[in-house]
C-alpha cells in the first residue's frame, strides 16, 4: 500500500454553500486513473468523512461520484445555518482545509 496526500492527486479541493443548511465539498482529481482507484476503494465514505469533520454519519447527506469530471461531491448538514448567530463562514468557502490536509492509502 502507498500513502497519498489528497492535495497531491487532486487539482481542486473546495467547499461551498449548498443552501443555507448544507455544505458541499468538491474534489476533482488530476488523473482519471487515480480517481478510478479512489472510487473503487471507496476511500470517500460516510465513516471517513464524519471522522474527518467530527460530525455524525447521519449528517452526511450524500457522496456522489461524477465520472465525466473525475470528481467526488460530498454534501453535509451545515453545523450552523449560513448567516446564523455564531456562524463564521457565510459562504462555506473556508471549510475545505481538513479535507485538503487529508491522506489515504491505496
Amino acid at each position: 500500500m502507498q500513502k497519498y496526500n489528497l492535495i497531491d492527486v487532486a487539482y481542486v479541493i473546495r467547499s461551498k454553500n449548498s443552501g443555507p443548511y448544507e455544505l458541499t465539498f468538491d474534489v476533482i482529481f488530476k488523473e482519471f486513473g487515480m480517481y478510478e482507484k479512489v472510487k473503487a476503494a471507496r476511500i470517500f465514505n460516510d465513516k471517513m468523512f464524519a471522522a474527518l469533520y467530527k460530525i455524525k454519519e447521519e449528517d452526511i447527506i450524500n457522496i456522489v461520484h461524477f465520472d465525466p469530471a473525475k470528481a467526488i461531491k460530498i454534501t453535509i448538514v451545515r453545523p450552523i445555518p449560513s448567516g446564523a448567530l455564531g456562524e463564521t463562514d457565510v459562504y462555506g468557502a473556508q471549510q475545505h482545509v481538513p479535507l485538503m490536509n487529508s491522506s489515504f492509502e491505496l
